[in-house]
């Protein structure tokens, strides 16, 4: 029995790193649903998530946090609307390395705005080689008016992920009091 007080999704692109936030953050042995890898021009991994990952984080304050990490390939995309009914937010994982990542960005955001307006960005894997300046992001949400927090951070470290979190349910906590 699943017993979190909320729930957040984990979206983005394929190999940005969602399983392994999941991972750094959860308190439990982490649900995978990954099977081999068979679309390796997106990405070279040899397993990918094809249905939802799961873990669970106590917060100090002793809240639950259900994660639920979504497929990063919009073959899955079906599922997504699902996974994220009930969800207080979602934070995007963009690969910094990847081809035109701000594209990816704007493609995830336009999608997950149409199921939670509580969302946070993390850009991952700027530590591989890339043509792009990490200034991008920010310019580009500059642009679009947009005010999700947006952080660079390695999916692999805990506390970049749980900074993440906290700013997102921050978001969330400063826009519940501003509408109540």
């Amino acid at each position: 029995m699943i017993l979190q007080q909320y729930k957040i999704v984990f979206a983005g692109t394929m190999g940005a790193g969602k399983t392994e936030a999941i991972r750094s953050l959860s308190d439990i042995p982490v649900l995978l649903t990954e099977a081999f890898n068979t679309d390796t021009q997106s990405h070279q991994k040899m397993e990918t998530t094809v249905g939802i990952d799961y873990g669970e984080v106590t917060l100090e304050d002793g809240v639950k946090i259900g994660l639920y990490g979504t497929p990063g390939q919009s073959r899955f995309d079906f599922i997504w609307s699902v996974i994220c009914k009930g969800a207080i937010g979602a934070i995007i994982l963009i690969d910094h390395s990847i081809e035109n990542p701000l594209h990816e960005l704007e493609n995830y955001l336009d999608t997950f705005q149409n199921y939670t307006d509580n969302i946070a960005i993390g850009i991952t894997h700027t530590d591989l080689e890339s043509k792009h300046s990490t200034n991008i992001y920010k310019n580009w949400l500059v642009q679009q008016e947009l005010f999700s927090p947006l952080f660079f951070i390695d999916a692999r470290k805990k506390e970049d992920v749980l900074l993440l979190l906290e700013a997102l349910i921050t978001s969330v906590e400063v826009n519940y009091n501003i509408t109540t």
